[in-house]
């Protein structure tokens, strides 16, 4: 099992990018329960990627750390809540 959990992110809103500060994520699409099959997004040496799914497109930048801009597109765990 991995040493860390892989971040979640959502596009409720319809934003036209998010920038993420991870290039390997989850994207749900909507929030549950109209997501989409939630599916992992390796980035790898691209700075940018679009998911098949909902068409979001996700922009890196390093200096968000493992956050995402908008903060609230990242799907927080409710047991952490």
């Amino acid at each position: 099992m991995a040493g860390h959990a892989t971040p979640h992110f959502h596009n409720q809103a319809g934003y036209a990018k998010i920038r993420v500060g991870v290039k390997e994520f989850m994207c749900i699409g909507a929030l549950p329960p109209f997501d989409h099959p939630h599916i992992f997004i390796d980035m790898g040496a691209d700075d940018e990627t679009i998911c098949a799914y909902c068409s979001t497109r996700f922009v890196y930048d390093s200096s968000l750390h493992a956050a995402c801009d908008p903060a609230e597109c990242e799907l927080k765990d409710k047991k952490a809540a």
